[in-house]
């Protein structure tokens, strides 16, 4: 037997039937909602959201025909209540009094007591036949019980607790706490959900832990939410939600083509399909001229989605178009979709979310993230990239998506090679490394393939250019040495020169050598 279970379910075997929150990304935490008939806490500091989300949750059920009763112990007036939540898209004033019903039970307390407050519930409850109620106020009972002993207050959530179950009412207690004192309450409750305001230097996140669920396994931890018009929006950290995939990623059969024919040939035939692809190089080297190739091979039947967060769509558009690329007509047809999160205070698994949905929503098969940095900028725990990133991918693998993403190294040149976040290069089965050489007073741009997971590839440093036609691969960078240090210099001549004009055909560009 379930602990918990109502009485409907303990007399008829049945399965507890679920309630939903409505609330988006809540109810993957809670693996799918709460039980009908559940008594559940949600608790917070003032101005983490309490009321919002009691709120929205009631009218997302009163839209669809389900009767909600919103009780007020000692707290805000009802009036400047909804005057606060005439903004938030959720709210629909006609459904007040018939679906969503205000009543305070501030007389009832004074008079009576915990008593008078129950016999209230009851009756209102039962003749209104509310499916869901809101306690508001619960911390003042906590108040008002010290004076008459513990008892009291277990007795009340006992007998709110029956009449939850005896009513398949699901009901819900705010209570306004800084922090989670063992008190009698949560003993008893069905659930307990946290609100809090984290602070990370000058900036601050809000997060929801859930604490306890009965009957149900649920994302531990603290999610991440957003208060907006749009009400409350939670997002489910993803390598708790994607700690497993959710299929199986198959084993590259095919490759996927570049869109770049000379960097194909170096592939050995594309990058393997549903994959992971890293494109490193410092800024200007091409990277996003290699991303918008990639997403210009895309079709009706192997959509492209770009994600990013510094060049805007229209700066992006235009580029497409000097390599002869009509990316807008992409877009027209629905082949490709370009987003754009703008650098600001994102969140985390926010981001992450927003990716995946759009994957899921077009069936992307191509996708670019131009630049890693807005995922690890938004990061306010630093230490979660490595196993953020390494979920959002497996995940990506799983549904067949052949990623490529670009890196900013920190360097324009320099002895040494860095990934620009550490951790991240082993999770990727293809790196590409794009740099910037000089040599006589020459910059020149290679590019090299560092690696192919199980696979075979062509591992010549090469000279590439960027024309009007996007990127092109050129022949083998021969007679130079320390290519990747940025220091360049000519290879030494070991054997005695027979031709007094081979060292000019060995610099790059030279007579008779390819550069």
């Amino acid at each position: 037997m379930i602990e918990g279970e109502s009485t409907a379910g303990r007399e008829t075997g049945a399965a507890i039937q679920r309630v939903p929150s409505l609330v988006a990304g809540l109810d993957i935490i809670l693996s799918g909602g709460f039980f009908s008939g559940g008594l559940y806490l949600i608790h917070g500091t003032p101005g983490t959201g309490k009321t919002v989300l009691a709120s929205q949750m009631i009218y997302a059920h009163a839209a669809q025909g389900r009767r909600a009763l919103f009780m007020t112990v000692l707290g805000e007036n009802h009036g400047r209540m909804m005057l606060h939540l005439r903004p938030m898209r959720f709210f629909d004033a006609s459904l007040v009094p018939d679906f969503v019903t205000y009543i305070s039970a501030y007389q009832a307390v004074e008079d009576d007591g915990l008593k008078g407050l129950i016999a209230l519930l009851r009756r209102e409850v039962q003749a209104r036949n509310a499916k869901f109620l809101v306690l508001d106020g619960f911390s003042v009972l906590e108040t008002l019980a010290e004076s008459v002993g513990n008892f009291a207050l277990k007795r009340f959530t006992h007998e709110l607790q029956t009449l939850a179950s005896a009513t398949e009412c699901t009901m819900f207690l705010l209570k306004s706490s800084s922090g989670l004192a063992s008190t009698p309450e949560l003993t008893m409750v069905d659930g307990v959900i946290q609100l809090q305001q984290r602070f990370y230097a000058l900036r601050s996140e809000r997060r929801l832990v859930v604490h306890k669920l009965r009957g149900t396994g649920f994302l531990e931890g603290e999610h991440a939410y957003r208060i907006t018009t749009d009400g409350v929006a939670v997002f489910p950290r993803i390598e708790a939600q994607f700690a497993l995939p959710t299929g199986d990623a198959r084993p590259p059969q095919v490759k996927v083509s570049t869109g770049i024919v000379s960097l194909d040939a170096m592939l050995q035939g594309g990058l393997p399909a549903s994959t992971v692809a890293g494109l490193i190089g410092p800024p200007g080297a091409g990277k996003t001229t290699v991303g918008l190739q990639f997403l210009a091979a895309s079709t009706s039947s192997e959509p492209g989605l770009l994600f990013g967060c510094y060049e805007p769509p229209e700066r992006l558009r235009v580029k497409a178009e000097t390599m002869g690329l009509d990316l807008a007509a992409s877009e027209r047809r629905g082949d490709v979709e370009i987003l754009w999160c703008p650098t600001g205070e994102h969140i985390l698994d926010e981001l992450a979310h927003r990716l995946l949905d759009a994957v899921h929503r077009r069936r992307v098969k191509r996708l670019v993230i131009d630049g890693i940095a807005g995922f690890q900028q938004a990061a306010v725990e630093p230490e979660r990239i490595v196993r953020f990133w390494s979920a959002l991918m497996a995940e990506l693998r799983a549904l067949d998506v052949t990623t490529l993403h670009t890196a900013e190294m920190p360097d324009l040149t320099g002895p040494e090679v860095r990934f620009p976040v550490h951790g991240l290069s082993s999770l990727a089965e293809a790196l590409l490394l794009l740099r910037y050489v000089e040599v006589q007073s020459r910059l020149f741009r290679l590019v090299s393939v560092f690696k192919i997971r199980d696979g075979a590839f062509d591992p010549t440093i090469r000279k590439f250019a960027i024309t009007a036609s996007g990127i092109a691969v050129g022949e083998p960078f021969e007679g130079i040495e320390a290519l990747l240090s940025g220091m360049a210099r000519e290879a030494a001549v070991r054997t005695q020169r027979a031709d007094p004009g081979q060292a000019d055909r060995m610099r790059p560009g030279g007579g008779g050598q390819s550069g």
